[in-house]
């Protein structure tokens, strides 16, 4: 039955008796994706099986049927009440490219509906425009489109693949407001706009302007969106001692003479407060370098924290500084001035008051001496009284000598050689004191102009115990012949 049925169909076509429910239905595909082919009826064939044949139409080129279940690359729907067969064609490629045939079976010959399907490549577009914003600011993007696409949906998606776009739309003229997203249509001038708001780095990337078409092709427009972060905003950092004053400088450029000039504070740009209105702020131009100063007097230490100056209320980025303030607080230390340890020796015995003969001499019971200093008191000390000692003699045995020579005249006339050993002795006694120290009195003389002690200048004139001892015998001699 089919057989024949096929046959005659083949035969019709040849001789253009095929029926056609309406004209020309044409529709395009995108390669890897899908579409449907729509073939509306008429009255009274709702309950007929539908079907889907690709030409010639032959009975292995039927594609689908209502009374068979879907395939993998075709699906299919009749909408009685609408009266339309569609047929879903998927995962399409360039072969499936030609004519196609809505049929409806009945008694006799068939109502058929020409569909021609073109597909075309995945990816939009030779030309795209290129767009820039910057971070929490916002951008306007113009999409134009034709005159018989007035009344037809737009949105806006991304990436570049006009397959999927209209179902990854992120936004449609069906509903104009979404989140941070808002589209307006002047059909006037055939444009439609979609602003986007507080844009952050990942919204940059590839878009698509999409006005859906009858037939299933869709007309794009593509631009690429870069959102900048404030990289260019110059940035600098500031100190000021609180209670003082502090100056900050804000460039700005010379096109923004006549702007209204502002710092404001806070960690963001969106968020800060306006500060030139406060009393301790206060704002002066200089037009001859195109910039502005704020100085705050008597500064605080919760003023520290970020400030924003600029000349442009749209947060153009180029146009603000960014102040990093620090407040400090002075507080004059002095540094605590160490004096280093010395090694003292404490005495533990008593020390016999000596005459110095300086005042860095000087030695009092109970204090600490340095080691260095006493180590010449401990040297000097047994050989002082050892010499005081032997000097004593010395003087008595030469006061009782002079006294011999006054009391007897002969002794002067007859001279010993024990007398002249003497005064060879006080000769070299003499000389000795004059080569040690030039300072040292005259002989005979107990104290010198500075004052100095008996003893100190006995020891100057007398140099060692040797000579004194060794001319015992000669004393021992003259006490002798005194006494005789």
């Amino acid at each position: 039955m089919w057989s024949l049925r096929n046959r005659l169909f083949t035969l019709c076509i040849a001789l253009s008796c095929v029926s056609s429910a309406a004209g020309v239905i044409r529709v395009y595909g995108y390669e890897r994706g899908q579409v449907q082919v729509s073939c509306p009826y008429g009255s009274g064939y709702e309950s007929y099986e539908k079907y889907l044949c690709k030409d010639p139409c032959g009975y292995d080129e039927v594609l689908i049927r209502t009374t068979e279940p879907d395939k993998n690359k075709y699906s299919k729907h009749d909408d009685h009440q609408q009266r339309v067969f569609t047929a879903t064609i998927y995962n399409l490629t360039f072969a499936d490219t030609g004519k196609y045939w809505c049929g409806i079976t009945k008694t006799g010959t068939d109502i058929f509906t020409e569909v021609e399907l073109e597909v075309v490549r995945d990816s939009c577009c030779d030309e795209s425009n290129k767009v820039q914003s910057y971070e929490d600011s916002s951008v306007s993007i113009s999409c134009p489109y034709e005159p018989p696409h007035q009344d037809s949906l737009k949105y806006i998606c991304r990436g570049k693949q006009p397959s999927t776009c209209l179902n990854g739309a992120i936004i449609t003229s069906n509903h104009k407001q979404t989140g941070q997203l808002r589209l307006t249509d002047d059909k006037m001038l055939r444009i439609f706009t979609v602003t986007m708001t507080g844009l952050n780095q990942s919204q940059s990337g590839s878009y698509l302007c999409g006005v859906n078409g009858s037939t299933g092709l869709d007309v794009f427009s593509a631009f690429e969106l870069e959102v900048k972060e404030w990289c260019c905003v110059r940035s600098t950092k500031q100190s000021g001692v609180v209670g003082q004053t502090v100056t900050m400088m804000c460039p700005y450029p010379p096109n923004h003479q006549n702007n209204r000039k502002f710092l404001c504070k806070g960690e963001r740009r969106k968020e800060c407060t306006d500060m030139t209105s406060q009393r301790r702020f206060t704002l002066r131009e200089d037009i001859s370098s195109s910039s502005f100063s704020v100085t705050i007097t008597e500064l605080k230490g919760e003023e520290a924290g970020t400030y924003w100056c600029g000349s442009d209320s749209q947060w153009s980025p180029g146009d603000y500084t960014k102040i990093q303030l620090s407040a400090v607080r002075f507080t004059e230390k002095l540094s605590p001035i160490v004096i280093p340890k010395r090694t003292s020796t404490w005495i533990p015995t008593t020390v016999t008051k000596l005459e110095p003969t300086s005042p860095q001499a000087q030695v009092i019971p109970g204090k600490p001496f340095e080691a260095s200093s006493l180590s010449g008191v401990f040297i000097a000390l047994p050989v002082l009284l050892t010499l005081t000692i032997v000097i004593t003699s010395v003087i008595v045995c030469k006061y009782k000598c002079f006294k011999v020579q006054g009391a007897g005249a002969d002794m002067n006339r007859n001279k010993t050689k024990a007398d002249e050993v003497v005064e060879a002795i006080e000769e070299n006694v003499y000389r000795r004191k004059d080569s040690a120290s030039p300072r040292q009195p005259p002989p005979g003389q107990l104290y010198d102009d500075a004052g100095e002690n008996e003893q100190e200048s006995v020891y100057q004139n007398y140099a060692s115990t040797e000579d004194i001892y060794c001319n015992q015998n000669y004393i021992r001699a003259l006490q002798d012949e005194h006494s005789l």
